[in-house]
């Protein structure tokens, strides 16, 4: 990594101990990062500790001089029967048909939740936490879903060389349109 960011004053990769004794202060980043309406913190823990528990989880995390934490991602190895796969298998297949889900879903690394602080964001942060999370990950690929429009999210994707994989989906139960992004691994150096 390049020199810490402004209010930075580490990086370190989570145990799934770690990721529980902090979650309620993930939860509570996750929620302003997005602009979710508070309740959505309760309705997310059982899912994010679920997730520590599927093959290949690891979880990076930003802290501030007095271990506060700024920002955290996290992700694990994507499967067959998992709800997202089977979400994005159906979505990709019907689109661009199943030789191109094949492709993509064989072999990937499911960046399932990059979060950084709205005050600490535009800082290199959301950068560092993408490269030391995907850094050594064996998969082929890394794919993730992200809502539709603008945002810093989106230039990060796209400056670390993120693709269209299925643009405009709509995932069951959410009204929202998504994108589902991918690139090759390992990512190129900076």
């Amino acid at each position: 990594m390049t020199a810490m960011p402004a209010g930075c004053s580490r990086y370190a990769q989570l145990s799934t101990d770690e990721f529980r004794a902090r979650l309620p202060e993930a939860l509570d980043i996750y929620v302003r990062a997005m602009r979710y309406p508070a309740g959505t913190a309760e309705q997310r823990a059982p899912m994010w500790l679920t997730h520590a528990l599927r093959e290949g989880w690891r979880c990076m995390a930003a802290f501030d001089a007095d271990d506060v934490l700024l920002g955290l991602a996290y992700g694990y190895r994507g499967r067959a029967g998992q709800w997202w796969h089977e979400q994005v298998r159906h979505g990709l297949s019907r689109r661009s048909g199943p030789a191109e889900a094949d492709r993509w879903l064989a072999d990937y690394f499911e960046l399932t939740e990059i979060h950084v602080k709205p005050e600490n964001q535009g800082h290199q942060i959301g950068e560092d936490l993408l490269r030391g999370l995907l850094d050594g990950v064996p998969s082929a690929n890394v794919l993730l879903s992200t809502p539709e429009g603008t945002s810093r999210a989106w230039k990060l994707y796209r400056r670390t060389g993120f693709v269209d994989v299925l643009r405009d989906y709509h995932f069951a139960g959410d009204p929202r349109p998504f994108a589902i992004l991918g690139r090759a691994l390992p990512l190129e150096p900076r």
